[in-house]
């Protein structure tokens, strides 16, 4: 009984800091505003971990930095596993296989639900005809065009396609293999955790 409070404390810990990360990205995207102590607050709280994935240079494409996606993609993985145990009962070799497929999944599923999202942005910022030059489309461009390449060569065969259908077929494929990926690992983690060892 015990256990599951402190697991639900933890699990509820750990959303919070999730949620202070976030406004702590947000909030450095806008170095003008000025939320005082509580903002200071959630820089002393929130910057030495975000910090740690700063240090990965592979994540920084231009003057754009995603390191804070791993960090909420870790913060993900974390959860993930935190509210697993929550009343899973006795602790088994299938509880902690099914934990471990889940929190995999949970921080690939986190990646293609941001790919699509961008993918999204992007065909919005397309159809509107904004500026496709600004660097933080180039650097969002950047991290999409391998992804869509890839899709696109297996779809098309080779074909050229415009840009517009592209980042169409690529959103549908993103959202296709997130749900297919949500419902197939849940699907593992069921049977896993079923397992009598």
């Amino acid at each position: 009984m015990i256990l599951q409070y402190a697991i639900k404390i933890l699990s509820a810990a750990i959303t919070v800091y999730m949620i202070l990360c976030f406004l702590r990205i947000m909030t450095s995207w806008l170095p003008s505003l000025d939320l005082g102590r509580p903002g200071a607050l959630i820089v002393r709280l929130t910057d030495p971990y975000l910090r740690i994935f700063s240090r990965f240079r592979w994540l920084h494409v231009g003057q754009f930095d995603f390191s804070p996606i791993l960090a909420l993609a870790v913060l993900t993985i974390l959860s993930t596993v935190v509210s697993g145990l929550d009343g899973a009962g006795a602790i088994s070799l299938g509880l902690i296989l099914g934990l471990l497929v889940g929190a995999l999944w949970s921080a690939f599923g986190f990646i293609f639900s941001f790919l699509a999202l961008c993918v999204l942005l992007r065909f919005i910022v397309a159809l509107a005809r904004w500026n496709s030059l600004h660097p933080l489309w180039m650097a969002i461009d950047s991290l999409l065009n391998p992804v869509l390449y890839r899709i696109n060569r297996v779809l098309y065969r080779g074909r050229i396609v415009n840009y517009i259908q592209s980042l169409v077929t690529g959103f549908v494929i993103l959202v296709l293999a997130k749900l297919a990926g949500d419902t197939l690992v849940g699907l593992l983690v069921r049977l896993l955790r079923g397992l009598p060892f």
